[in-house]
């Protein structure tokens, strides 16, 4: 399928693994120079040259925390405009709630709700102005169903939907549309760094704690990051500019409620 988005300038962030990484290169596959980000410029220019190689697209590397001002600007200035942005950072981890002070709730809320507020500020007019934008925020599925433990994530990222709501609506008319995508359980590094601390703590192999999360999906595995990639490239694409201010939720159907 022919997304009608070739020749586009897109913006990833957080993007030198997992589902970042996954958006960056379906979107590069339908032919946009793409703009990725992560901390480590070593591995981030490893996988730009990974995404160059299998698509031939034009990609280009910022270094650096996206939740910093001059990395921001960084980001924006890589290209001439930013057509496509794909507003995702790292969550917070898990936590008692009891044991987060105010400095951690100020940072969780600044990477996962002021953070993509401010780049959606920088791009917005410009969409606007030229007739077509697509911003995908990449939440999580316990913006949906939350999980004790993820709950500053879950605060953090819901409150960016609520934001975000309001403002998809008042951009509609210009082509301009603002959806999040809500990721369950996917074969991604951070899935098996978790994996592995709970495997430890209860002294199994990590081989049993996959078998048992996955045993909980109706679709009985974890996601393909392709999957979720090829998701955020549609809500990305001229064919979906009908749709916005919605939460898909990419979960194998964890989530049991119907909306």
């Amino acid at each position: 399928m022919d997304l009608g988005i070739s020749g586009r300038y897109a913006l990833v962030c957080a993007s030198s693994q997992g589902l970042g990484k996954a958006c960056a290169l379906e979107l590069a596959k339908a032919g946009c120079t793409v703009v990725i980000n992560g901390r480590d410029a070593d591995k981030l220019e490893a996988v730009a040259e990974e995404i160059r190689a299998a698509t031939g697209a034009i990609i280009i590397t910022v270094a650096g925390d996206v939740s910093l001002a001059a990395t921001q600007s960084a980001l924006i200035s890589a290209v001439p405009q930013v057509d496509i942005l794909v507003n995702n950072n790292g969550g917070p981890p898990f936590r008692d709630f009891r044991q987060i002070d105010r400095a951690a709730m100020l940072e969780g809320v600044t990477c996962n709700m002021v953070t993509p507020i401010e780049l959606v500020q920088k791009v917005i007019d410009g969409m606007v102005a030229r007739g077509f934008g697509r911003i995908v925020n990449i939440t999580s599925g316990s913006v949906k169903m939350p999980l004790s433990g993820l709950d500053l994530s879950s605060g953090a990222r819901l409150g960016l939907t609520g934001f975000l709501a309001g403002v998809a609506r008042s951009v509609a008319h210009a082509n301009v549309t603002i959806n999040f995508l809500l990721p369950g359980s996917f074969d991604t590094a951070r899935q098996t760094s978790g994996l592995s601390k709970k495997a430890a703590d209860r002294g199994v192999d990590i081989a049993t704690v996959k078998a048992e999360s996955e045993a909980g999906i109706p679709a009985k595995r974890f996601g393909e990051p392709s999957e979720f990639g090829a998701a955020c490239a549609f809500l990305c694409s001229a064919q979906a500019g009908y749709i916005t201010g919605q939460s898909l939720l990419i979960d194998g159907g964890a989530f049991p409620g119907v909306v």
